[in-house]
């Protein structure tokens, strides 16, 4: 849970059960103005095991899942998150099912080529949508859930080279004037909007206190 650094101070670890490297570096920016000490470790940084399926009809009951899998893996505290984006036009939808929407799974080229497909005849006052995500903790104590939102609008073309998913088909409210997608938005102001910085910017401090009372 812990090892020395070249100060002779102890890091301790938690881990983000994800391989997405975006993930684990938007983590640890908004961890570490909370917990300095604390480094947040991918799935790719421990020893593999076995992932579960994310079969949960909700974003927490997936985040939940995937957490307590990380923590009985690794014996380490363990942060997890599902997130995904709901479309009004399409009754909420991708949703839970975000990530595999166009039945390959993390494939987000795929996947916002058929969410244009499906929008395609949809006029912008009826593009609205919303992104969420739920933020799951498992440590030692307990359990803990925080979620987080973010509402704007479809576009109808993939625009910038930043962020992940459908990150560059959505446009926050925040950002409508002038017109920047999330894929446009540098880290910083992403972290500060966005459904992920704002559930893992409550869940932060929660962690640094739940970890702050437990042995090294």
């Amino acid at each position: 849970m812990s090892r020395s650094t070249d100060g002779g101070g102890e890091t301790r670890q938690v881990v983000l059960a994800s391989r997405n490297a975006k993930k684990v570096a938007e983590m640890q920016r908004i961890l570490r103005e909370h917990a300095p000490d604390l480094e947040v470790v991918g799935l790719d940084d421990v020893a593999a095991y076995d992932e579960p399926v994310e079969d949960q009809p909700t974003f927490a009951g997936n985040a939940l899942l995937k957490a307590h899998a990380g923590h009985a893996a690794t014996g380490l505290p363990t942060l997890a998150d599902d997130s995904g984006l709901c479309v009004d036009a399409l009754n909420g939808m991708p949703g839970v099912l975000s990530a595999r929407w166009s039945g390959r799974a993390k494939d987000d080229a795929a996947n916002n080529a058929l969410l244009l497909a499906q929008l395609h005849d949809v006029p912008e006052v009826r593009r609205g949508a919303h992104f969420a995500c739920a933020v799951a903790f498992v440590h030692g104590d307990g359990e803990l859930v925080v979620e987080g939102r973010m509402d704007g609008t479809v576009i109808r073309e993939v625009r910038g080279e930043g962020g992940f998913g459908y990150d560059g088909l959505f446009v926050a409210d925040e950002h409508s004037e002038p017109e920047r997608t999330s894929a446009e938005l540098e880290p910083a102001e992403k972290d500060r909007l966005s459904h992920r910085g704002r559930a893992l910017r409550e869940m932060a401090p929660l962690v640094a206190a739940a970890l702050a009372d437990e042995p090294a």
